[in-house]
């Protein structure tokens, strides 16, 4: 399968080698997309200081069939967004900046989901054979791990899956007393819904960490909704991946009192043999 020419990275990489004609023309092209995409020929040659000639030819040397395919590899580009291509005012940054922007991001959530939900999220977990775990991406892929981490500590058999293909064997295989729970901060992630499309085939309840109105929240049982808000500063990670951590230690929590009598004798076993292995006891956290 052909991919789709990135013009933005070829621009980049030749421009070194472009005619004085050619420089103009791409530092138009890199300075605003908008225009680029939607202007004509001669305004895009006006607005260069170059001939209409010019721009025909650039066309082909960035391997384009002609300007208006050039044109159209441009709106695809624009639709990644202008901030990725031309610098954006600085946002504060440091320490307090960072901690300030992830305070912010929790504080938009806290009262995002509802008592109801929780509780029925938690009866779901509680009651499961064994709970899968789907989530892709860097962020996702670490806090599906985090879920199963915390809820084998529980008494629960948790298993979190990454990898599409076994996913997809995870899913297939589930049965109807199982529960999955999938994360995504965007909600588009194709590879989760897919798993979770076979999974509730299956007869399994989906639980979904993800925004609303979302793909994913549409194939979902349950949401356990998130909000994200990212700025024109693309430099920092994103803060909302603590969201998304913060409602999976909702849900864990929730879980642990549901049945307190067995999870703190667990967690009593794992602390007593924690400590054994470190020397220290205290508050040390709990295999953290």
């Amino acid at each position: 399968m052909q991919l789709d020419v990135d013009i933005v990275s070829v621009i980049n990489e030749k421009m070194r080698a472009f005619s004085s004609a050619e420089q103009k023309v791409a530092q138009l092209i890199l300075k605003d997309l908008y225009f680029s995409a939607n202007a004509s020929i001669a305004e895009i040659a006006e607005a260069a200081d170059v001939s209409e000639a010019s721009i025909t030819r650039f066309a082909k040397v960035v391997g384009c069939q002609n300007v208006r395919d050039m044109k159209m590899r441009i709106a695809q580009s624009l639709a990644v967004g202008q901030r990725f291509i031309s610098d954006v005012p600085v946002e504060s940054t440091g320490i307090s900046a960072i901690y300030e922007n992830i305070k912010h991001a929790l504080n938009e959530n806290a009262t995002l989901i509802s008592e109801d939900i929780l509780h029925q999220a938690t009866e779901l977990v509680t009651k499961a054979r064994q709970i899968l775990v789907f989530g892709v991406g860097g962020g996702s892929t670490v806090l599906a791990q985090e879920i199963q981490h915390r809820l084998f500590r529980l008494g629960h058999f948790c298993q979190s899956y990454s990898d599409p293909m076994l996913m997809r064997m995870a899913a297939s295989t589930s049965e109807k007393n199982d529960i999955v729970i999938c994360l995504s901060l965007s909600g588009y992630s194709a590879d989760v819904q897919e798993s979770a499309r076979i999974a509730k085939h299956n007869g399994c309840q989906i639980i979904a960490i993800t925004q609303k109105g979302t793909p994913l929240c549409e194939a979902a049982s349950l949401l356990l909704p998130i909000k994200i808000e990212e700025s024109d500063y693309i430099f920092k990670p994103t803060a909302s991946r603590y969201v998304m951590m913060a409602a999976i230690d909702v849900l864990v929590t929730e879980v642990a009192i549901n049945q307190k009598h067995k999870t703190r004798e667990k967690l009593r076993k794992l602390k007593v043999n924690l400590d054994n292995y470190r020397g220290k006891s205290d508050r040390l956290p709990l295999g953290d």
